[in-house]
């Protein structure tokens, strides 16, 4: 009798603990719905209501966008078109922190893998390289590369927390590669940065300035809280140190440093470059690729100098060292030296002005611009052509076409 009350009362007792076990995990499930009180305001009347994100989100790309404008105006810049970018993620034990759901390292990581496709394709000259730290060292994870689909593949093969931080390290790593760097290109560093801590074998101080003297540009993204060495850092060497609240907030900052930073006119030195422009190999040819060392068929392109094979564009050739481009690389690129003026927001009185009163659908998507109850919605206009955009159509002409339609069909005429 009394084993038999003991027996249940063991069973029972492993019962209650797989049940808090699935609460545990349903809890880290369903982190997303966490402070969903955030996700509400008060409108007029004092009823609450779901944040607009679609009007907060374009408030701030209009805010971004015109503070870009007013810089680039305010005084006569060169655009760095030839980028050499060093992204360096701390994959100390800091990483694994969960105040980031589900943690700072997956956040990191799926941030980061969109940072890179959106850099090359803003970029098209551009490479970049990915470099780690954990267990106090620094790891150099790829090369200098313009293939988007090599280091995300790398990166997601190498996501595991430990170990303290060294950003002296990674300095050093960094240093040794971009100080190499032909002197037409932008040096940047971008460091993601987890840890409130750095455990670095000399006088930092002394990188710094090593940096510095490089004409390194290194810009810091914090995830916990600010680091004056990492303040100072920036400083130094004219990046841009911020710290990220959340990771709405992160991935606004991240891709801050996808378009070209500008350069004083007066440091920035201008040169002829000579670039080559392969042809595609022939489907069927056998050759031995110069980048990996292997013998492959089809698909790549020869250099138009010495011949050799070369798996991507863009790149430099590993035998002549010949830079390897394709032309809309240089066509897609040159939006940068000419970017479009930002469009006006229509206000209420100019929406009931005679002669616009007509138009009523974006010029673009051919949307309508009226709300139900025929209230008007928001909108822009160019300042050039007069027409009307609706906020969408704003964002994809600025970021991914470049071009007005209504100034485009003008012209055309």
């Amino acid at each position: 009798m009394a084993n038999n009350i003991a027996e249940k009362r063991r069973q029972q007792e492993e019962d209650d603990d797989e049940e808090d076990g699935d609460l545990d995990g349903w809890g880290e499930r369903n982190y997303a719905d966490e402070r969903s009180w955030e996700a509400l305001q008060e409108d007029e009347s004092g009823l609450l209501r779901p944040l607009d994100n679609k009007a907060m989100y374009h408030a701030q790309y209009r805010r971004r966008l015109r503070s870009l404008s007013t810089a680039s105006n305010s005084q006569r810049i060169q655009k760095g078109l030839i980028r050499f970018l060093y992204i360096v993620l701390d994959l100390s034990r800091a990483a694994s922190v969960m105040d980031f759901r589900p943690s700072r390292m997956a956040v990191v990581a799926k941030n980061v893998e969109a940072f890179i496709r959106e850099f090359f394709d803003q970029n098209p000259l551009s490479q970049i390289a990915l470099v780690i730290i954990k267990d106090g060292v620094a790891y150099s994870l790829t090369d200098l590369g313009g293939s988007p689909e090599s280091h995300v593949k790398a990166l997601m093969a190498k996501l595991e927390c430990s170990g303290d931080s060294s950003l002296q390290n990674a300095l050093e790593l960094v240093h040794e590669y971009l100080d190499q760097i032909p002197s037409y290109g932008n040096r940047e560093v971008l460091i993601l940065y987890s840890a409130l801590t750095t455990c670095d074998p000399g006088d930092i101080m002394e990188t710094i300035q090593k940096c510095k003297k490089s004409k390194m540009r290194c810009s810091v993204i914090g995830l916990s809280a600010e680091m004056f060495i990492c303040k100072h850092l920036c400083q130094e060497t004219g990046g841009l140190y911020s710290v990220a609240l959340d990771e709405s907030h992160f991935k606004e900052l991240i891709m801050e440093h996808a378009p070209p930073p500008p350069a004083i006119a007066e440091f920035a030195i201008a040169n002829l470059i000579k670039m080559g422009f392969p042809q595609r190999a022939a489907e069927g040819s056998i050759s031995i690729c110069s980048c990996h060392k292997e013998c492959k068929v089809g698909e790549g392109y020869i250099c138009p100098r010495c011949k050799a094979r070369v798996c991507e564009l863009p790149t430099e050739c590993r035998i002549c060292g010949l830079t390897l481009v394709s032309s809309p690389h240089l066509a897609r690129s040159y939006h940068h030296l000419f970017p479009i003026t930002p469009f006006d927001e229509v206000t209420p009185s100019r929406q009931i002005e005679p002669h616009r009163r007509s138009q009523k659908t974006c010029f673009g998507c051919q949307q309508g611009l009226v709300n139900p109850g025929n209230k008007p919605s928001l909108h822009v206009a160019c300042p050039k052509c007069k027409q009307y955009f609706c906020l969408d159509c704003d964002i994809y002409i600025h970021e991914s076409l470049h071009n007005c339609p209504g100034c485009e069909s003008l012209r055309a005429s």
